[in-house]
């Protein structure tokens, strides 16, 4: 407790909680038992008290990163509020020191001329700030200072986390002092340091201010770092008074539900991070939707999975069963349309249909859009002469000749200027090629792109190149389906635990030791055809979780090891070519300053001042 203020510090809040629970252990388990929702400690995330800060300050020949230098460097490390060490240097910047900078700081030329460079500073500055969190009052300004050099100097940025008192202070002051000002704050809370604008002093002022907003930040529940990282975006939020309904969301990964007042689910996501991820909707997130959305909200719920495959599945079963409004993925799985070749018709022809029905068709899909489907169609039938029109499959002498067979585009069995036997191989040689040959399907459009291309008509073979892509993609997705629903009953080991696909989905998870079940079994999928041949295309539902399936597999493939297989992992059928545009990003461009050659530390320059506490 500190004498002066009665301010009991965090580090022994910690440890006086940590006494109370270890004596009334017996009492705490009959209370978690009813009260389910407490967070433990582990949720928390990172303590405080664990984590070391270091408190930097730069002074500087001006406000711009890109054509100023830093002259002075201090920091303070700190950790469970004790002081581990400081660190304090002139730097010479290579340039003169303006002469109202001078006045500010009272560092003049003649001071620095004798001092090291940035370059001979950097690696014990480095060392010194080495796994700590930094921190600074407007830290963006000294971080993008430290950042120029890094790069001048060739070395990575730096990629320690941040946090600025400046933010902390207007989320957690605002209406208690005129403004954010280190000055103004440093007299407003009797901070034990003043500063001056010179580095060190500055560092250890805005180290006494991180302890007093460390305290404050405490009152409302913000004992970690994550959550002290987070604290400054929640102001913006005018929803921000729901965030107690985040408490009991662990750290875990997971699927969470947002409901209103009816008990309606309007939303459901996952995350690796229950607790990060819900709390960042709080943030100063401007989405339209997402206002509407915690305007509604009225409790949270969620439900810890083992895994990231088991919780984007189950995200997607939810979705197939609530149809969330705030939802767009997932609930639409009704309305997605096939692309049917009716080979129960005498002369068969493509088609756009809503339901897959038990005849001898040819089923492709399911597909995103009807416009979609309609692009897949125009691919197929600009290299396979199959008939486009409707009219009743009896071939009549006296019909008149469709107008895509006028062209030469297309049969014409309607009017009998084609044989049934012609028309029969044609649709023959189509089905082998959408099912065991696509590459003979899709050779002819790349070389009409490459015609095109040729010619320079770049619009048109931009339209060809969506049509086949929308194919080869149709086709690609039917092999990911196909090659997880023949491996039967696949048992997969992600990191300390496992998952068993039945079919391509999902039916069993858990952690090493634990019990099987979690889903209940689904109907294994044991396919007797080749590898070559197609299954039957899956229903609406089933497709959205085999593609969830096969795709956060893909994702995560180093991080999956196969355990057991009963059917066949395995694809014979040649790869597909792709034929998404090529896009090249920008070379980014690094900003340096000209005419300044870097010199080596002379042996009579000062080095860094490094106060080490133990």
């Amino acid at each position: 407790m500190c004498k002066t203020c009665g301010v009991i510090s965090l580090t022994a809040l910690y440890r006086a909680v940590l006494d109370i629970k270890h004596v009334f252990v017996q009492c705490f388990r009959v209370l978690e038992q009813t009260f389910a929702y407490q967070q433990s400690f582990e949720d928390l995330g990172t303590p405080l008290y664990e984590v070391t800060f270091v408190v930097i300050d730069l002074e500087t020949t001006g406000a711009s990163a890109a054509n100023c230098a830093i002259t002075e460097i201090g920091a303070v490390k700190l950790r469970g509020g004790e002081c581990l060490g400081t660190y304090q240097t002139l730097v010479d910047p290579g340039c003169a020191i303006p002469p109202e900078i001078t006045v500010l700081t009272g560092i003049t030329g003649a001071m620095v001329m004798r001092a090291p460079r940035i370059e001979a500073v950097m690696p014990s500055l480095l060392e010194f700030i080495d796994g700590a969190v930094i921190v600074g009052h407007n830290i963006r300004f000294d971080i993008s200072f430290l950042n120029a050099a890094l790069t001048q100097l060739g070395r990575p940025r730096l990629a320690a986390r941040s946090i600025d008192t400046l933010a902390l202070a207007r989320r957690l002051l605002r209406d208690e002092v005129p403004n954010c000002r280190l000055g103004t704050l440093a007299d407003r809370l009797r901070l034990s340091h003043k500063p001056s604008h010179r580095a060190l002093d500055d560092a250890l002022a805005t180290g006494d201010l991180l302890h007093f907003l460390l305290e404050r930040a405490a009152t409302l529940g913000v004992l970690g770092l994550e959550d002290l990282i987070a604290l400054p975006k929640l102001a913006g939020s005018p929803q921000a008074k729901k965030l107690n309904l985040t408490d009991g969301l662990p750290r875990e990964p997971g699927v969470y539900m947002f409901r209103d007042a009816r008990d309606e689910v309007l939303y459901v996501g996952k995350a690796a991070n229950l607790r990060s991820r819900v709390r960042s909707y709080f943030s100063t997130d401007e989405r339209r939707k997402v206002g509407q959305l915690l305007r509604e909200t009225h409790r949270i719920d969620h439900q810890v999975c083992r895994n990231g495959l088991e919780a984007a599945v189950l995200e997607l079963r939810l979705i197939h069963q609530y149809l969330p409004r705030f939802n767009r993925q997932g609930t639409r799985a009704g309305k997605y349309p096939y692309i049917k070749l009716t080979l129960n018709e005498r002369f068969p022809r493509l088609s756009v249909v809503r339901k897959v029905n038990n005849d001898k068709a040819l089923y492709l899909g399911p597909v995103a859009s009807t416009r979609v489907a309609k692009r897949i169609i125009e691919a197929i039938h600009s290299v396979a002469p199959v008939r486009r029109c409707g009219i009743a499959s009896r071939a009549s002498p006296n019909a008149s000749i469709c107008a895509s067979a006028q062209l030469g585009v297309s049969c014409c069995p309607c009017s009998g200027a084609t044989s049934e036997a012609e028309y029969t191989a044609v649709v023959e040689e189509l089905v082998t090629n959408l099912t065991s040959r696509p590459d003979l399907l899709l050779a002819p459009l790349a070389a009409r792109i490459e015609r095109l291309a040729t010619d320079h008509r770049y619009e048109e073979a931009a339209d060809v190149r969506d049509r086949a892509e929308a194919l080869a993609g149709l086709l690609r997705r039917h092999r990911r389906f196909d090659l997880l629903r023949r491996a039967g009953r696949l048992r997969l080991r992600i990191g300390n635990g496992w998952v068993e696909l039945v079919g391509g989905r999902l039916s069993r998870s858990g952690h090493a030791g634990d019990s099987d079940e979690l889903f209940a079994p689904v109907h294994p999928c044991t396919p007797e055809a080749p590898p070559t041949e197609p299954l039957p295309v899956p229903q609406r539902a089933e497709a959205d979780e085999l593609l969830t399936v096969v795709s956060w597999i893909e994702r995560n493939a180093d991080k999956v090891t196969i355990e057991e297989v009963e059917g066949v992992l395995a694809n014979p059928l040649p790869a597909l070519p792709v034929f998404k545009p090529k896009t090249k990003s920008p070379a980014r461009r690094t900003a340096t300053r000209t005419g300044v050659v870097p010199l080596r530390r002379s042996a009579s320059a000062p080095r860094p001042r490094i106060s080490r506490i133990a």
